[in-house]
């Protein structure tokens, strides 16, 4: 589903060059729950934002079944993103002024769809990550878990290829934490969804199927868990 070959991301600063990334490679097949882990510095989140269109590398292919993203005219790169990639910000960025559903179904009508069907797949995308009874609650009136629950459901309910989740439990305490890795790995399972997820904590290992290991922009371990 997923090839990423020899990728390559360098920022200048200055007159100094910064190798975020320095050749990585690997696969990611269909359904399939990765860990992409690694210490401050080491490329994990900067490799996720190329996978997520979100960011260009400087050098190396990268395909999604088969097609060459990477050179997507930037309007195509957009209309991609919003309808075939779903994205979990460790922030939630939500709009606080909107409630839960107003949150999830903006998406939809962005891409043109009617009011009532926006309104429907909201719904349905809260239904499915525990929030079936809090559509009407603004932000403000979520917990931390239920916060990054309805940015989960904004994500999924276009019912993206592949869903990417840069670092989605770092704002929240382990039980939380627990909460929202539940609802991932029920997507995985449930629903054959691919997730890609950064993190740097150890246990959250056990909710996924493999773990990439990033150290200074370079692969050091590509490990499958289970199937």
């Amino acid at each position: 589903m997923i090839k990423i070959n020899k990728i390559e991301r360098y920022y200048k600063t200055g007159q100094v060059i910064v190798k975020a990334l320095n050749g990585v490679s690997f696969e990611i097949k269909k359904g399939e729950f990765i860990a992409i882990m690694g210490a401050s510095g080491s490329g994990k989140t900067t490799i996720l934002r190329i996978l997520g269109l979100l960011d260009k590398p400087t050098k190396g292919e990268y395909t999604i079944n088969n097609l060459n993203v990477v050179d997507f005219p930037e309007e195509e790169r957009s209309y991609y993103r919003l309808t075939q990639l779903g994205y979990v910000f460790q922030d939630y960025a939500l709009i606080n002024e909107m409630t839960a559903a107003e949150n999830v179904y903006i998406l939809s009508l962005m891409e043109g769809k009617s009011k009532k069907e926006s309104i429907s797949i909201s719904r349905e995308a809260l239904e499915n990550v525990g929030l079936g009874d809090k559509l009407n609650r603004i932000p403000d009136q979520l917990s931390g878990g239920e916060k990054q629950r309805v940015a989960v459901a904004r994500a999924i309910a276009k019912k993206p290829k592949i869903l990417f989740a840069d670092e989605p439990c770092a704002n929240l305490d382990t039980h939380t934490s627990e909460q929202v890795l539940e609802v991932l790995k029920t997507l995985n399972k449930k629903f054959g969804q691919t997730i890609v997820m950064v993190t740097h904590e150890p246990w959250h290992t056990k909710y996924v199927s493999s773990i990439i290991k990033l150290k200074d922009g370079l692969i050091v371990s590509d490990k499958k868990l289970r199937k």
